[in-house]
């Protein structure tokens, strides 16, 4: 989960209560914060910060209900302030930060070792126990950061990354990291006048109706090319658009783009089921979007089921009824529903029947493991069945091979995507595939696998075919 999802979870509906606008409420001390690291970091004094994140905050809320996690939460802080003896601020939401003045980065490591196995036990509340988990990032200065605001960039980043490790993991900014740190800023600094200079590239990944034998539907992406960097697919620079702010122009940029492809499809008389675009959870929050949604719509012509807005699984977990009640309205208006990572576990089964989807899309990772886990099989067979029992439409994306493919047309998903298949192709491409067998494509497809292969060695190893 981004930064971005971390601190959109906190603004959701729980036990009959909504939690207040976590923001506002803990400006000063935020604002003290931010004044103390500033007075640190200026300083001649050694030391470090360490930021933990309280993890499924959101199910703690639903189970214990509003009142008891704000005791949680005071008790934690409480907890944090005695073993440190520092000054500990609840920086926003289930966020802490410590500020660990003439500390070493050992003496922080220490430090978080103990309090992983404080969150490795139950905390008592009012006679009622309650596990949770916590990760956090240590980051010393001076060194990597040179501004309260590059500090929490880098405490951000370290947090991302202890998730990697399971719950109450704490992770040390380090060079690896100022990598990463830097590419980030480095794509929000191009993305900046992006648009302007018209370098998104947006191209569709065709997908096989496999009862009908041809492709039916396509997905927009978008990548980039960024000099010293290479070409940088969607699923990378879209979480550094919602972390920096520009999320919202990109995808309004790509709504515009996919509404125009539909509007060109149709006056070519092609026959497409529909196309679609996929959805950061950002754009729920934005007043505007069903208006954008539904002026597109209008612009360019676009019939009811020719549009496909594609959300994420795990953006459920998040703003669930603001999520729910726009899902609704873009139903209304005729927009096709795509819900993504079918299967990852991020939502319940009764979120999903609640919700009004109609089409699912199974989590890529079952797809690949097909290759590796024989156990995979029956989970496949498992969601496909289920997606099939309710009605709805079940797409596997990242097909690559022909073990894939058999093992899926055998459980009956009847929609596939992939490299297998095709590439990422130009509108003008998608033109002349939409309609047609994977055989009567077979040479243009070929020609453009092969267009492929010679951009991803070009780039040097950045681009990865089954990122296309």
């Amino acid at each position: 989960m981004n930064w971005f999802s971390k601190k959109t979870a906190l603004q959701t509906e729980t036990d009959g209560r909504v939690l207040e606008d976590i923001f506002l409420e803990s400006k000063p001390e935020r604002e003290a914060c931010l004044k103390h690291l500033s007075q640190v970091m200026d300083s001649v004094e050694r030391g470090a910060v360490l930021k933990l994140h309280i993890e499924n905050f959101k199910r703690l809320n639903q189970v214990f209900g509003y009142e008891y996690c704000e005791n949680l939460l005071e008790q934690i802080l409480t907890y944090l302030k005695e073993l440190t003896g520092k000054d500990v601020y609840h920086y926003i939401g289930v966020e802490y930060i410590i500020i660990l003045d003439q500390f070493t980065q050992g003496q922080a490591y220490g430090l978080t070792e103990k309090i992983a196995e404080r969150f490795d036990r139950v905390w008592k509340i009012n006679g009622t126990d309650c596990l949770c988990s916590a990760q956090m990032g240590i980051c010393s200065y001076p060194g990597h950061a040179d501004s309260p605001d590059q500090m929490l960039k880098c405490l951000d980043l370290a947090v991302i990354k202890a998730e990697d490790g399971g719950p109450n993991q704490a992770v040390v900014f380090d060079s690896a990291l100022q990598k990463q740190l830097i590419r980030r800023q480095t794509i929000a600094h191009y993305l900046k006048t992006a648009l302007q200079k018209e370098e998104v590239e947006v191209r569709y990944r065709p997908t096989l109706n496999i009862d009908t034998g041809t492709f039916t539907r396509a997905e927009l992406y978008m990548r980039i090319f960024i000099k010293g960097l290479g070409l940088i697919g969607s699923s990378e620079f879209l979480p550094v658009a919602e972390d920096s702010g520009q999320i919202r122009a990109i995808e309004y940029y790509a709504l515009e783009k996919a509404a125009q492809c539909i509007f060109g499809l149709l006056e070519a008389g092609c026959e497409f089921d529909s196309i679609a675009l996929p959805i950061s959870p950002v754009l729920f929050l934005q007043e505007d979007f069903l208006f954008e949604v539904k002026h597109m719509m209008e612009a360019y012509h676009i019939p009811a089921g020719k549009l496909a807005l594609e959300i994420q699984e795990s953006a459920l977990i998040m703003a669930y009824l603001n999520i729910n009640v726009t899902l609704q309205q873009l139903q209304e208006m005729g927009v096709e529903i795509i819900l993504n990572e079918f299967g990852s576990g991020h939502s319940g089964i009764s979120s999903i029947l609640d919700l009004p989807v109609d089409t699912l899309k199974l989590e890529r990772l079952f797809v690949w493991q097909l290759e590796t886990n024989p156990r995979s099989r029956s989970v496949i067979e498992g969601l496909v069945r289920m997606a099939r029992d309710l009605d709805m439409t079940i797409i596997a994306e990242g097909v690559e091979t022909e073990n894939q493919v058999q093992i899926l047309t055998e459980a009956g998903c009847n929609y596939q995507q992939g490299f297998y298949y095709s590439p990422t192709l130009e509108k003008d491409t998608l033109l002349k595939i939409l309609g047609t067998s994977l055989t009567e494509s077979q040479q243009l497809l070929a020609a453009e696998k092969e267009k492929m292969g010679r951009l991803s060695e070009s780039s040097s190893g950045n681009f990865k075919k089954n990122s296309v």
